[in-house]
């Protein structure tokens, strides 16, 4: 099985579930070196830059099936990329003869294309790319994940912790509803996936509760024992909170701004994959035990084989680390001066 992405945070945590599974894996990446993970040694790496349809064919040579898990919203032209992405893995798929493609998507409400955000558009228009790979795909619309390195989980962890006990919160966010699903399911999830080619077209990832965004800060709060109040912003235009939440958090600014016009549609389960694939033999974590499992202060690697997909691993980016507040604003200053 090939792992498009293999050293993002999805991806690294994902190999180590499909080698627990027996099965050979071949790790696509794109730079000089590929990144170091406790898996590392027992993969087969590849570098390809997969916006070069050559570069991905040769990488793909001899698998039976893909996993694409690239996402590129630090891009100031992330849909250009990715569509080209997109298209360039559908036919290395289907040139080499691999059997399955599966891809990672987000939630998309049921609305007008003209009342999408740019993130939810662009992860649309892979879908439709990929769907015309000569092989059986199945894309997972997945909702917030929660895990630590997660970029949502962080954005929201960083700002609890930095904003005032009393939160604003945009009032166009207050009536959103949210069904977010652990790492540890995703990766499950995305593995069974891979070894499921008779299950086709989309499904829904999500985790066992549907709760507002409110509710969701208020859970992480008392998971992390903050004490936090939130009070509705009604004059909080969605452009000014996406810079002035780039700006509040160490998650890259343009990721983050890409994300928070999607915070005001529901990203709720229509066709919940669990139905149709089934849940990890433990069951789904709820979002409380999802923040506290990604919160334990044990240390483990989250991307070691048999290691908690929750945790932070080492190849997490540096702005997943969480920084105390006081070290937070010293650099905050420094940046200004």
């Amino acid at each position: 099985m090939a792992v498009v992405g293999a050293s993002g945070y999805v991806g690294s945590r994902l190999v180590p579930e499909l080698l627990a599974r027996g099965h050979e894996v071949v790790a696509l990446h794109r730079r000089p070196e590929p990144q170091r993970f406790p898996w590392s040694d027992a993969v087969q790496w590849r570098r390809a830059d997969v916006q070069d349809e050559a570069q991905v064919v040769a990488a793909l040579e001899g698998v039976d099936a893909v996993c694409h898990l690239v996402h590129g919203l630090d891009d100031a032209d992330f849909l250009q990329r990715d569509r080209r992405a997109a298209d360039n893995v559908a036919y290395a798929t289907g040139r080499v003869g691999a059997r399955r493609l599966v891809y990672l998507s987000g939630i998309v409400p049921d609305l007008p294309l003209e009342q999408l955000s740019e993130h939810l558009l662009s992860r649309l228009e892979v879908e439709q790319v990929l769907a015309g790979a000569d092989a059986s795909v199945l894309t997972l619309r997945a909702s917030m994940v929660i895990g630590a390195g997660s970029t949502s989980f962080e954005v929201m962890r960083q700002a609890s912790h930095r904003l005032p006990v009393v939160q604003a919160v945009p009032a166009w966010m207050r009536g959103s509803v949210i069904q977010p699903v652990s790492a540890a399911d995703a990766v499950w999830a995305l593995a069974e996936a891979l070894e499921r080619p008779d299950v086709t077209g989309w499904l829904d990832l999500v985790g066992p509760e549907a709760l507002g965004y409110v509710d969701l800060l208020r859970t992480y709060a008392a998971q992390a024992r903050l004490v936090r109040v939130q009070v509705p912003v009604w004059l909080a235009p969605v452009d000014t909170v996406a810079r002035l939440a780039g700006a509040l958090v160490d998650v890259p600014s343009r990721t983050v701004e890409s994300l928070v016009p999607s915070l005001g549609h529901d990203m709720v389960a229509t066709r919940d994959a669990a139905t149709v694939l089934g849940e990890a033999p433990t069951g789904r974590l709820t979002p409380a035990e999802a923040i506290a499992r990604a919160l334990a202060e044990e240390r483990e690697d989250g991307a070691a084989v048999g290691g908690d997909p929750q945790r932070p691993s080492a190849g997490d980016p540096d702005w997943s680390r969480h920084r105390p507040l006081l070290t937070w604003l010293r650099s905050l200053a420094q940046r200004a001066m």
